[in-house]
């Protein structure tokens, strides 16, 4: 059976181009004990793929060279040699970027498309909801009347804090850029409201949409809009650093936040969140956000490209380019 797979060949410098990618064709291998192959139906497209990319030490290890770029995906179970799985299951994974993926049976997870489509199991119930769910509820620890604001909040991980932070009894002021985007956020969302930073002076925008100051910020791209949001931070405030897409392909090493000390003085903690902490809780925290989807409470947007695993060098530039609204993913 051949395999098309897409393998990181160069680390880019700046945004990640077509030279960085070799797309080849190999034979899949005979299966082992214990061992499923998966066809790749759906995969996951995220700003951590562009720090997987970087040599260096990190919260996991980066993609070598030569290797098929790691990936988050969903498919089905074509054949199988463990107990737990049979052909026709449904399963997520981390597959990589190819359309058939041999991995041990203890690296998928089963799911179910009938509840849900399978693309929402690689957003609002995949890593991006999980990273949304820990980093807003464990980290950011909202009280109920309090102010959340969340950059970012059309992605994937942005538009869920938001909405949890709502059923949790929040005001939610997200920051979007363009006023489609805003508009997303307020309309199909229910944020209270939305600033969009590339319509004239932020600071006064976020002062004028947040009289109380703000409570809790939940950071998804870093910069100037992470140093404007600290300046006006309230006491025993919580800001969550989740990501920082506006320093990722950056070529020079991004200046500090000038407003840090407005830490100090408002005795406000700043801590990062990353999903691969929270393993043991998963299920819980699945169980939860299923039951706000089934509720209508949680909104699950997935904006699916198109193209196959070829198309994933131009996919990944959506990201970069904010060309994509909800969870980002590719249909193989």
């Amino acid at each position: 059976m051949k395999n098309t797979q897409v393998n990181l060949i160069a680390r880019p410098v700046g945004m990640p181009i077509a030279e960085c990618w070799q797309i080849e064709e190999t034979e899949t291998p005979e299966l082992a004990e214990n061992q499923v192959l998966i066809q790749t139906q759906y995969l996951s497209i995220d700003p951590a793929m562009r720090g997987w990319m970087n040599e260096g030490k990190s919260y996991i290890r980066p993609v070598r060279i030569g290797e098929v770029m790691r990936a988050l995906g969903a498919g089905v179970i074509v054949a199988s040699k463990h107990p737990d799985f049979k052909a026709g299951d449904f399963v997520t994974a981390g597959t990589g970027v190819q359309e058939f993926a041999v991995l041990d049976g203890k690296e998928a997870v089963k799911v179910d498309p009938n509840f849900v489509p399978l693309p929402a199991y690689l957003g609002t119930l995949g890593m991006s909801g999980l990273t949304a769910y820990f980093g807003i509820l464990d980290t950011g620890q909202p009280k109920e009347g309090e102010t959340v604001v969340v950059s970012g909040a059309a992605g994937a991980v942005g538009s869920v804090v938001g909405q949890i932070a709502k059923i949790k009894g929040c005001r939610v002021v997200g920051i979007a850029g363009g006023a489609d985007k805003c508009k997303y956020v307020v309309d199909e969302l229910g944020f209270d409201a939305c600033v969009d930073y590339k319509d004239g002076d932020l600071r006064k925008q976020l002062k004028d949409t947040c009289p109380a100051g703000i409570d809790v910020y939940f950071d998804n791209v870093g910069g100037e809009i992470l140093d404007t949001v600290l300046g006006l931070i309230n006491l025993r405030a919580r800001i969550v650093i989740c990501g920082a897409i506006s320093q990722y392909n950056a070529t020079e090493k991004p200046a500090g936040p000038s407003n840090y000390l407005s830490l100090l003085v408002n005795r406000a903690r700043m801590e990062g969140i990353v999903v691969f902490d929270n393993v043991a809780n998963y299920g819980k925290a699945v169980k939860e956000m299923a039951g706000w989807i089934a509720q209508g409470k949680l909104n699950s947007k997935v904006y699916i490209a198109e193209g196959g695993v070829r198309a994933f060098p131009d996919t990944l530039m959506k990201l970069f380019n904010g060309e994509n609204t909800g969870k980002l993913v590719l249909k193989v």
